[in-house]
C-alpha cells in the first residue's frame, strides 16, 4: 500500500498505537519520550523524542519496552 499525501504520517496514524488510552510525553532520566501509561507507576515506550543518540540503540529504551516513572 502506498500513500501519496502532504499530511504527516503521525497525524494519519494518530491513535493507531494506543488501545484507547492517551499517550503522554514524559522525561525519564533526561530523555523526552512518548509513553502509554500502564497500571501503577509503569509505562510502555511508544517513541523517543529527544535523547542522546546512543540511547536509540539501547534495547531498554526501544519502543514497547516498559519503564517506571512518576505521573
Amino acid at each position: 500500500m502506498t500513500f501519496y499525501t502532504v499530511v504527516p504520517l503521525e497525524q494519519m496514524f494518530e491513535g493507531a498505537y494506543s488501545n484507547g488510552q492517551q499517550l503522554q510525553e514524559v522525561t525519564i532520566g533526561g530523555m523526552l519520550m512518548q509513553v502509554e501509561p500502564l497500571e501503577g507507576r509503569q509505562a510502555r515506550i511508544v517513541r523517543l523524542l529527544q535523547c542522546p543518540l546512543d540511547k536509540y540503540l539501547d534495547p531498554s529504551f526501544a519502543p514497547g519496552a516498559v519503564v517506571d516513572y512518576d505521573k
